[in-house]
């Protein structure tokens, strides 16, 4: 999995021809492009180089607000944070990559979307709804729009 990694942020920071990073991450991870649009709208309202700095310390980065708790198994990755925060689909790849982690767990629902933004915790339970609500609401809306509208915006937010 580890040279996978590799190859796939190589294979993104060269060839700035892979506009649609969203439906390849939706192919890599089986998780639909609207959902991972909808988090990056609701983590950074689509701004690739957001950074987000949170009570227990903590960092987010980038477009899909990739917690610091991560960088350590992506800096193993060959993936750095000023990567994250320069190279927006690295960013949607990763965050694919953490909420496919979550649905090992969860399975694909909504409290696997939650768990995205506010862990795995027992005691982070009510966190998780609220966040999933939000997710929701984002991915109702693209979810009824026409696919040129939907194809238009993904595209959009890929060249960001």
């Amino acid at each position: 999995m580890h040279y996978f990694f590799i190859i796939i942020i190589w294979l993104l920071s060269i060839n700035t021809a892979w506009a649609d990073c969203w439906l390849q991450a939706e192919k890599m991870f089986n998780i639909e492009s609207e959902l991972l649009y909808a988090i990056a709208q609701q983590e950074s309202a689509m701004k690739p180089g957001a950074i987000g700095h949170n009570r227990d310390g903590s960092t987010d980065l980038g477009l899909m607000q990739i917690n610091s708790f991560h960088m350590k198994r992506l800096k193993k990755m060959g993936i750095s944070e000023k990567q994250l925060l320069q190279a927006p689909c690295i960013s949607v790849i990763v965050g694919a990559s953490i909420l496919s982690d979550m649905m090992k767990i969860y399975g694909y629902s909504w409290e696997a979307v939650g768990a995205y933004n506010a862990g795995t915790s027992p005691k982070r339970s009510d966190i998780r709804k609220r966040y999933a609500k939000k997710i929701w609401e984002n991915y109702r809306k693209l979810k009824g729009m026409s696919a040129e509208e939907k194809n238009k915006r993904l595209s959009i937010a890929s060249n960001k």
